[in-house]
């Protein structure tokens, strides 16, 4: 028994929002990930509100729906104003249905679905007449008294369209106990109040203070497990005892006898959750070596109390023993080093796996932990600014989908190899693709050497630009992929993030066996497989393809979406390069000369005189064409060394980073 779909309709940014978790291979942990404000917190929060506190305010409500409710009359529909959380349960014959059955209204035998749903509606009627008597205030008045005048309730239902105002005798009315039944919620929040070594004493013992709950937790299910603890206690308070009647004797002694009482006596009265509560403590060492808690470092801090939660959370889901079971965990990666996101999420399956009927669901910024999930994990939030709502993905269903051509055999077989690059890519080099607002790919490694330099160029070219916010302090993530950016496509479209592509324009021409690197003005073909894919390039046998070339040395082709920008060598002073370290020394070659005996990865400098007014020249005789990272590693130490040396960045970046910056 699971849950297998999640809708929620009307809170916050998840207007209308469904969570497919019909696999039954892969529902038992969901990443939840998406950019910040997308709606992951919501889902959670919601789920507390209705199984929790049921308090909503108006600031629950999507903007798209506030001024409705603002204008609330006798015609308003409330029920599209709800809030509501449905759940889709799918069981087999192999389930106790004792606390389902209640939930389960089509008695077909082939049917394995039950379907709830939790609703907080505005009491319509009753804000109506209050608000009778206010005259100038009515809309400061719902803002501020809105939450007193929602309900919850709990509704069975067949189908969606039961939720309109002339189905609504469709829904079947339940109780919150029955809801309670069926099930149980814990959520680990990402506040947690883990403290160094800097907090008060009394701040110091979140740990200790899990050792209390784990000790209540016991002794609700078994009292044979607590025997020796109990034991140990009940003779140290007959010891105890015997010590305070030789201790106390003088300080009892003159109300014995002015008030004839001898039997007064003071005994011990241990009990054994207040020597838990305020006696017992969490330490790490041995013996002399022996340190407290709170001085451990804050991400050893964290990751035990999230392992000790976990273990207290799994003692109450194994006494409710309720048929669904969610744990919810947000950003268990607060104060913690990579290696220990690693440990926490390699690990967590195995702990999770002992509770029987257990989904879980963990909210995540981190990169580290998505990079050691599984993908089929993954379930990603996508804003859509237009419907102003949030869509949560299956990431990797949706994005096999996008990856499959069965039209075209020899397309598909090639997107699905793209597919297991980047499957492979965001495992072992980068999931932090999923978190940032914006990327640049670069080709090389000169590039990567130098892209950084040019970004701060760039930026204070644009100190005092009203409205604009410097590259530096955008959420950019800039990564080397190489001749691979074309495998990113559909990815980058899946995202939806805005994208820029700095390449090469690598031109070619037809030379005895094959097609040779040549000038930009000789070439007649390209061998960049990046340009080819984005900009839809014919085959080279193809009698369209000399028009295309033509149009891609002309820059007249269209970018290949709004997100997505090529940037790659345009003419420059009525000179155009193939590749990076062409372009750079065409608008630098006077630095170049100044600076020639200071920079690295170069031969043949005498000759420079020859080759200065030739940039493909230059590259051809003077750049070592295995030293281009020594040529720009040194570029940038004469950057950054000399105060009055400033290198100019090629027209095709510096236009590629205007564009990302917008």
């Amino acid at each position: 028994m699971h849950i297998s779909k999640i809708r929620i309709q009307n809170f916050r940014l998840l207007k209308d929002t469904t969570l497919d978790l019909e696999d039954e291979e892969n529902n038992d942990l969901s990443l939840l990930i998406g950019k910040n404000n997308s709606g992951k917190t919501s889902f959670i929060v919601l789920f507390e509100k209705f199984l929790k506190s049921k308090k909503f305010y108006f600031a629950d409500f999507p903007l798209s729906l506030r001024q409705d409710i603002l204008k609330l009359s006798h015609q308003t529909d409330v029920y599209s104003l709800a809030i509501r959380l449905s759940l889709d349960i799918t069981y087999n014959e192999k389930d106790s249905l004792h606390n389902l059955s209640d939930f389960i209204v089509d008695l077909d035998t082939e049917c394995n679905l039950a379907r709830i749903s939790i609703e907080a509606t505005i009491n319509k009627s009753k804000l109506l007449k209050d608000l009778e008597a206010v005259i100038n205030t009515r809309e400061e008045f719902i803002k501020k008294n809105l939450f007193e005048y929602i309900q919850v309730n709990y509704y069975i239902f067949d189908d969606y369209s039961d939720f309109e105002s002339k189905h609504r005798s469709k829904l079947i009315q339940k109780e919150a106990a029955d809801v309670n039944s069926l099930i149980n919620l814990k959520i680990i929040k990402a506040n947690r109040n883990v403290t160094s070594s800097d907090a008060k004493p009394h701040e110091r013992k979140i740990l200790s203070h899990l050792t209390t709950l784990y000790y209540n937790s016991k002794v609700k299910m078994s009292h044979d497990e607590l025997a020796a603890i109990n034991s140990s206690i009940i003779e140290a308070d007959r010891e105890l005892s015997d010590n305070y009647k030789t201790f106390f004797e003088p300080f009892l002694k003159n109300g014995k006898s002015f008030l004839g009482l001898t039997d007064l006596n003071v005994v011990s009265d241990l009990q054994s959750k207040e020597v838990m509560a305020s006696h017992s403590k969490i330490t790490y060492g041995k013996d002399d070596t022996e340190l407290p808690e709170h001085q451990n470092g804050l991400g050893h801090m964290n990751i035990l109390y999230l392992l000790l939660n976990i273990e207290i959370e799994k003692q109450d889901f194994l006494e409710a023993n309720r048929d669904i079971n969610l744990l919810f965990i947000e950003e268990p990666e607060a104060h913690t080093h990579p290696q220990l996101q690693y440990i926490f999420i390699d690990k967590i399956k195995d702990t999770l796996n002992e509770i029987k009927g257990l989904q879980t669901f963990i909210s995540t910024h981190s990169a580290h932990i998505v990079k050691k999930c599984n993908f089929k994990d993954i379930r990603y939030f996508r804003t859509l600014k237009k419907e102003l709502n949030t869509e949560v993905l299956n990431f990797y269903l949706e994005l096999q989908k996008m990856y499959v051509d069965e039209s075209n055999d020899e397309e598909d077989k090639i997107e699905k190899e793209n597919f297991k690059f980047l499957k492979q890519y965001l495992t072992i080099e980068s999931s932090e693709l999923f978190f940032a607002e914006k990327i640049i790919f670069i080709e090389g490694t000169s590039e990567k050497i130098l892209l950084p330099y040019f970004i701060d160029q760039f930026d204070k070219e644009r100190v005092g630009d009203e409205g604009d916010i410097a590259l530096t302090s955008q959420n950019i993530s800039i990564l080397e992929v190489g001749a691979n950016a074309k495998a990113f496509k559909h990815f980058l479209n899946f995202l939806q993030i805005k994208t820029l592509i700095i390449t090469d324009l690598d031109t070619t021409r037809w030379s005895e066996s094959s097609y040779k690197a040549c000038p930009v003005k000789e070439g007649t073909h390209t061998s960049n497989a990046t340009i080819r894919h984005y900009f839809n390039s014919p085959e080279f046998k193809e009698k369209d393809f000399p028009i295309w070339m033509d149009k891609l040395k002309k820059h007249q082709h269209r970018d290949p979406s709004s997100l997505i920008k090529v940037a790659y060598q345009d003419t420059e002073n009525s000179y155009q390069g193939r590749s990076f370290e062409e372009s750079f020394v065409s608008v630098n070659m006077k630095i170049i000369g100044r600076n020639i005996d200071d920079i690295s990865g170069l031969k043949n400098k005498k000759r420079f005189e020859e080759c200065k007014s030739d940039p493909d020249k230059f590259v051809d005789i003077i750049l070592d064409s295995k030293g281009k990272s020594s040529f720009a590693s040194s570029i940038l130490f004469l950057a950054l060394s000399k105060d009055n040396l400033k290198w100019n960045t090629p027209s095709y970046i510096k236009e590629g980073l205007k564009w990302i910056a917008k």
